[in-house]
């Protein structure tokens, strides 16, 4: 039997991991990460952290396992709060969960955990785990989806490297959100019915303006109504078909103000207040550097759609870095660009400086700073980040 430290979130997820460890034998110990100290925006009735580490002690109590809090919040505002910031002041769209995953629970958390003597450290991701040996002995640490299609959050986990996954496991991967439900209602959990939290890893909901105004500066500038074509776009090369359309002020009619353009995202829809339209508006393009926002109507506007993504090489990580693709090959594979999105197949071909990656079908809304993930069937090979 091993000695495995839970990252207790105080949700019923790893409250049911944890207890699932103690019941084959190991030596369970409960850890919560206090990632965040500041309050003002985050909303109180959404599960804040002090209300799940609290839940995550009654939880360890219920289950007699010993309970330790780890402050990890400085190296949370370094590693992902500051990557934010960054990246929405360029005009990106980030995905700081997965960050998270790769850069404190995986990192600083599983130090952290080894220092108690933990041999592993476990969650309650929806996410299985295998392993392989080849001829030469070597070990293969393989990523699968959960076995329930509606929670998996591999996605989630797409940074992690060999060395990280070594020392994962992901108690409840086998097992359904409602199954997972059952078995704390059965054994009485106190989080056995607690909602699922839709915040920011291990900090909360939070009010993602008024976050993001702490360094962010409201600054007015235009927004631009561009009229949607038939047939508008003619591909001719890699770099084009995946490439986002880049419009400038010319391109179409101002209709209304804004408060800053890395307040938004391609493919918003909430938050433009511009009524009286035939159909919604979207945003298709933001420029930090103008500070222009461009909006098209309607979801199914040319300008949201794309063909293909590129992945900068220094952007590129492989899980299984036996499959990864050097300069001139190509290979076809399952992709995601969002948590719950259905896998699209892809073409992914390698050229000296980035990954291009070509859909058989388009996908709407996508943003630079967005992850993209590929599988091979349900394991998870490698991601990027989209530029």
């Amino acid at each position: 039997m091993a000695k495995i430290v839970v990252g207790m979130s105080g949700g019923v997820d790893s409250s049911v991991a944890a207890y699932l460890l103690k019941k084959q034998g190991h030596e369970v110990i409960g850890l919560f990460m206090k990632n965040w100290h500041d309050t003002s925006v985050t909303i109180s009735d959404e599960c804040p952290w002090i209300d799940d580490s609290n839940d995550a002690m009654l939880v360890s109590e219920h289950l007699g396992i010993p309970f330790q809090t780890i402050d990890l919040s400085e190296e949370y505002k370094k590693r992902i709060v500051d990557y934010m910031f960054d990246e929405y002041e360029r005009g990106r769209t980030p995905n700081p969960d997965i960050l998270c995953n790769r850069e404190i629970k995986f990192d600083v958390f599983l130090k952290a955990a080894l220092k108690l003597g933990a041999e592993y450290v476990a969650t309650g991701h929806y996410c299985r785990k295998m392993l392989s040996t080849n001829n030469h002995g070597e070990t293969t640490y393989h990523l699968l989806a959960g076995i329930d299609d509606n929670k998996d959050q591999s996605y989630f986990l797409s940074q992690i490297s060999q060395e990280q996954l070594k020392y994962a496991l992901f108690p409840i991967g086998e097992l359904t959100k409602p199954q997972v439900r059952e078995i704390a209602n059965e054994i009485h959990l106190p989080t056995a019915n607690k909602k699922d939290s839709q915040g920011l890893c291990f900090i909360g909901k939070v009010r993602l303006p008024e976050f993001l105004q702490q360094q962010l500066k409201p600054k007015k500038g235009n927004i631009y109504l561009i009229e949607n074509k038939e047939n508008a776009v003619k591909e001719s090369s890699l770099d084009e078909i995946c490439s986002k359309i880049k419009f400038k002020p010319t391109d179409g009619k101002k209709i209304a103000e804004h408060q800053g353009a890395h307040f938004y995202t391609i493919g918003q829809r909430k938050g433009l207040d511009i009524g009286g339209t035939p159909l919604p508006l979207y945003v298709v393009d933001t420029n930090t550097t103008d500070n222009a926002i461009y909006v098209g109507m309607g979801e199914n506007h040319y300008a949201l759609a794309r063909k293909g993504v590129k992945i900068l090489l220094e952007d590129i990580h492989w899980l299984r870095s036996d499959l990864k693709l050097n300069p001139g090959q190509s290979a076809n594979y399952l992709v995601r660009i969002r948590y719950r999105q259905a896998l699209v197949k892809a073409e992914l071909i390698m050229e000296q400086t980035a990954l291009y990656i070509v859909f058989e079908t388009p996908i709407n809304a996508i943003a630079s700073g967005q992850f993209a993930t590929w599988y091979l069937n349900d394991e998870l090979i490698g991601s990027g980040v989209i530029d």
